[in-house]
């Protein structure tokens, strides 16, 4: 298992130093300077298959190696910011935690969740700015208690 882990971490520092090395304007600037000599090396071979087979399988194997380096760290990103957003919810005493690992719903589940933002929108809209509301928790107390003191919930209450 310390193998696998050793392998692993290996590979996250390759990955890391690579994007580093990778997304800068210097490699940008290499990757511009093969192309142009490539397409000056075309008058020298006739402008021939091998030509242009040479700048096809080298972007090829490039493009498909970079798709693993980008993916890995995209990854590590997310996970990342969606720690830190989890320790920003739980660690505010107004944040509602029933965010925390949204992350980990189906879509269906996250449309849902979408949905209930989208009619909690339009009930801090009615109520007044939405800066009144800081949590689900209490927007859905404040929505309830202002059902509750409205004339026409009283009203429907004493025909109960």
């Amino acid at each position: 298992m310390a193998r696998h882990l050793k392998r692993i971490d290996l590979f996250d520092r390759f990955a890391d130093g690579a994007n580093r090395v990778f997304g800068g304007s210097v490699a940008f600037v290499a990757a511009a300077g093969a192309v142009l000599l490539w397409a000056a090396m075309g008058p020298v071979f006739g402008f021939g298959e091998k030509w242009q087979l040479t700048i096809n399988t080298g972007t090829t194997i490039v493009t498909f190696l970079m798709v693993f380096l980008i993916q890995h760290s995209q990854n590590k990103q997310t996970e990342a910011m969606h720690l830190k957003l989890n320790e920003l919810l739980a660690s505010h005493h107004e944040a509602s935690n029933h965010l925390i690992s949204v992350e980990d719903l189906s879509e269906e589940e996250l449309q849902t969740l979408h949905r209930f933002y989208q009619r909690l929108g339009k009930l801090a809209e009615q109520g007044g700015p939405l800066k009144q509301t800081h949590s689900l928790d209490e927007a859905g107390e404040k929505a309830r208690a202002k059902a509750r003191s409205s004339p026409g919930h009283q009203h429907q209450g004493a025909r109960h």
